[in-house]
């Protein structure tokens, strides 16, 4: 889930910078300081979007630097527990394959990928159910629900999301609509009330 949030800081503006546009200077900071770190309320900062007040710069002495008291607007990602993510993955290893859902990277442990027994194929980087024959490669793209989360540590690195995709409506997008296919009766032939 995404989110955007108010904060009120202060920014450090060297002297090189006095000379460039404060605002995109200050914005320029923000994201340094603060893009891909985590806030336990909050979640991961995206971006800062805009300032909204930028204040007048005080100089500190033996500094030199302008410091400016500032409120903006931040983008941030959050996932929460049990919320369907959808995204791409990006490795396959023995234990499972790492799922790309938006800012942050999410595991789906092998046992958790399909009810079938997987197999770890090393030279393809796939995962193979072994009675559906049913893989799961670098780029597949996937819809999976989130079972296991800690937002502990201060980025991203340190967070761990776990993923499952073996629920109805879940996997590889392929195997989504394979699932739907199967459901729907063909056109003009009778269903199961033998109506059209």
């Amino acid at each position: 889930m995404y989110l955007v949030s108010k904060i009120e800081d202060t920014v450090r503006i060297p002297p090189s910078r006095f000379e460039d546009p404060l605002q995109n200077v200050a914005v320029e900071i923000l994201n340094e300081n603060y893009v891909g770190k985590i806030d336990k309320k909050l979640g991961l900062m995206v971006t800062v979007n805009e300032i909204e007040e930028l204040g007048t710069g005080k100089v500190i002495m033996g500094d030199g630097a302008a410091y400016h008291d500032v409120l903006f607007t931040a983008l941030f990602f959050k996932p929460e527990l049990h919320e369907i993510v959808e995204g791409e993955v990006i490795e396959i290893t023995e234990f499972g394959a790492f799922i790309r859902i938006g800012p942050m990277d999410g595991l789906v442990h092998v046992s958790q990928v399909t009810d079938d027994y997987i197999n770890y194929d090393g030279k393809r980087g796939a995962l193979i159910g072994k009675e559906s024959k049913k893989s799961l490669e670098e780029g597949n793209k996937v819809r999976a629900r989130i079972v296991a989360l800690s937002l502990k540590g201060k980025s991203s690195k340190e967070t761990k999301i776990g993923l499952t995709m073996r629920q109805p409506g879940l996997g590889r997008m392929e195997w989504i609509d394979e699932e739907k296919n199967k459901k729907k009766p063909a056109k003009g032939k009778p269903t199961a009330k033998g109506k059209k």
